[in-house]
């Protein structure tokens, strides 16, 4: 067996991984996908995050299916949150020569351990309590309800602080554009500190959002040549294989499981966005 066959091989497991952590959290597996192939298998950041756009893709398409099926996913509120991250990137593109990222870098991660800190002192919380319902969500019938197979009942769910979770997803689309990360933990923190959403309803409708913005992007790195069929070919089938376990497993913990599992991710993101703003990685 040939090193390249081994590396692909390897390469597909990982990815397999990545896809699993990626549906059920929300993320969309770029998370683990790159570090992976930049620091496993020496492979050149470019084509790594153009791996990584392909596996965001995946794993929202392998799990937008079962999510939207079973009403996990908000698609009004997707949709409508979606706006912001659009005109948050589009915005982050435009002044992206104006600002240092180191400097982004430092203030987002700030922001995210103090997200991280915020989720941890409602770490036990199974559903959202308290909270008025926002006439803006009201109108645009935002609200929604899905059966939890873990509670083993039907949960509805109103939307509130709907001015907060916009402008946090401007944020998002902001940090995208400016420093060309992905920003599926913003997104899942913003719907699940400011709309009150249900942990689960948070990641299925993250999964959803990134989709989208991954496809409107994949074209450039295309066009740039970034995506390499034996890098992006095992990556790709390897999430969406673990994005379909990821959804039946998500499917069946308690959110309270979920939130504990993604506040280290959390962590994970926030520390390693500090150290580039500090230079300490790169």
């Amino acid at each position: 067996m040939t090193a390249l066959v081994i590396s692909v091989l390897l390469i597909f497991m990982v990815s397999i991984v990545a896809g699993v952590f990626g549906s059920l959290l929300g993320l969309g597996g770029g998370i683990i996908v790159i570090p992976a192939l930049t620091l496993l298998f020496k492979i050149p950041i470019h084509y790594a995050i153009g791996a990584s756009i392909v596996s965001v893709i995946a794993t929202s398409s392998g799990a937008a299916v079962v999510y939207v099926r079973d009403k996990l996913t908000n698609i009004r509120v997707g949709m409508f949150l979606e706006l912001a991250t659009t005109t948050g990137a589009l915005t982050g593109a435009f002044i992206a020569g104006l600002i240092r990222p180191h400097i982004l870098y430092i203030l987002f991660g700030l922001l995210l351990l103090f997200s991280a800190i915020t989720m941890l002192q409602k770490r036990n919380q199974e559903l959202p309590v308290g909270g008025v319902p926002h006439p803006i969500a009201n109108k645009l019938g935002l609200h929604g309800e899905y059966y939890d197979k873990a509670l083993e009942q039907q949960v509805r769910y109103k939307v509130t602080g709907v001015y907060g979770g916009f402008g946090m997803m401007y944020v998002a689309g902001v940090i995208s554009g400016l420093l060309g990360i992905g920003s599926g933990s913003f997104k899942v923190m913003a719907m699940d500190m400011f709309m009150k959403l249900p942990m689960k309803v948070s990641s299925a409708t993250s999964n959803f959002m990134i989709g989208v913005t991954a496809a409107a992007s994949a074209g450039v790195y295309l066009m740039r040549g970034d995506i390499d069929p034996k890098i992006a070919g095992p990556v790709a089938v390897g999430v969406l294989i673990g994005a379909v376990f990821g959804t039946k497993l998500m499917q069946n913990l308690r959110s309270v499981t979920i939130r504990k599992i993604f506040i280290p991710v959390l962590v994970y993101v926030a520390i390693e966005m500090l150290l580039k703003g500090w230079g300490v990685i790169s």
